[in-house]
């Protein structure tokens, strides 16, 4: 079993009255990319800035790197680069000026680290721009830049690629993955661009309203959105019956409104509909159905509603 570096159990987090994590337990494998999904208000910044340390939670326990004691926290929490909501840097200093600070507080004594960050982070020709003066995505990029000061084990982003045109979605995308690949660096991921994290990810959690929903490899989760046949049927359990015995093999969910899905169907769409006629069963609907990381996810929200 691969070694978790970022677990939570049963997290809650109470501000005042609202409620905006409701026993939250996730895992997160060492060298994995973590993508965190939910609608605005779903939990997402509320989860990550717990374990970055800017909040405490309500009730339950988190893990990072082994450790779990509040003072042990403190510690490995060393070992984290983040970029919590918007960007921490000076702004009336440079880039180049906000980086040689970080570089001190982080005790990093090489002036080249400098450098290999702007370079790393496409935000070089901006080196003597001040921080106030730059777009919102290259606000994002100085941010990256500082949270990857220091050589973090875990990236925790929060809507990392906000304010990027499509190339530097693309780029980022890139530096994400070269980071995860070749620094064995863990990334933990919110994004609204749910087909950004379709790319990258390896695994999944759902959170909506405070709720985790589910979580998934990319592996499961690409069998569940794979092509599908999508049905309702005058008679649902009678059909049910009939495919349990001619067709033992499918793999098949059946969802909150009756809809029957198919998934990887082994006979073409008309087997199983000249299969329900048979038996006096008759099709009300049928369709071929190819799913994305929005669909899944919106589903998941319907069920859980």
């Amino acid at each position: 079993m691969q070694e978790l570096v970022i677990e939570t159990k049963q997290v809650s987090k109470n501000y005042g009255s609202f409620q905006a994590l409701q026993e939250v337990t996730i895992h997160v494998k060492r060298g994995s990319i973590y993508g965190l999904i939910g609608d605005n208000g779903a939990g997402k910044t509320s989860l990550l800035k717990l374990l970055a340390g800017h909040t405490f939670p309500s009730q339950g326990s988190l893990q990072i790197l082994g450790q779990c004691r509040e003072k042990s926290l403190n510690q490995v929490r060393k070992k984290i680069g983040c970029l919590v909501e918007e960007a921490a840097f000076f702004p009336n200093m440079t880039v180049e000026q906000n980086l040689h600070y970080y570089c001190l507080q982080k005790g990093i004594p090489d002036r080249k680290k400098v450098d290999e960050m702007l370079e790393l982070t496409k935000i070089a020709a901006k080196r003597k721009s001040k921080g106030k003066d730059l777009s919102l995505g290259q606000k994002q990029r100085l941010g990256l830049a500082i949270a990857l000061m220091g050589e973090p084990q875990i990236l925790i982003l929060d809507e990392p690629i906000n304010g990027l045109d499509p190339s530097g979605i693309v780029e980022f995308r890139g530096l994400l993955q070269r980071l995860n690949r070749e620094k064995n660096i863990t990334i933990l991921i919110s994004s609204h661009i749910l087909s950004e994290l379709q790319q990258i990810a390896t695994d999944y959690g759902f959170l909506s309203q405070g709720k985790l929903l589910e979580e998934i490899s990319s592996q499961d989760l690409h069998e569940k959105c794979s092509n599908h046949l999508e049905f309702t049927f005058s008679d649902l359990e009678g059909f049910l019956v009939l495919l349990e015995k001619y067709f033992p093999q499918e793999n098949y969910h059946v969802l909150a409104d009756q809809r029957l899905l198919i998934y990887e169907p082994k006979e073409e769409i008309e087997t199983y509909s000249k299969l329900a006629a048979q038996h006096d069963i008759y099709v009300t609907s049928m369709k071929t159905v190819q799913s994305s990381l929005e669909d899944y996810y919106l589903k998941l929200k319907e069920g859980d509603q």
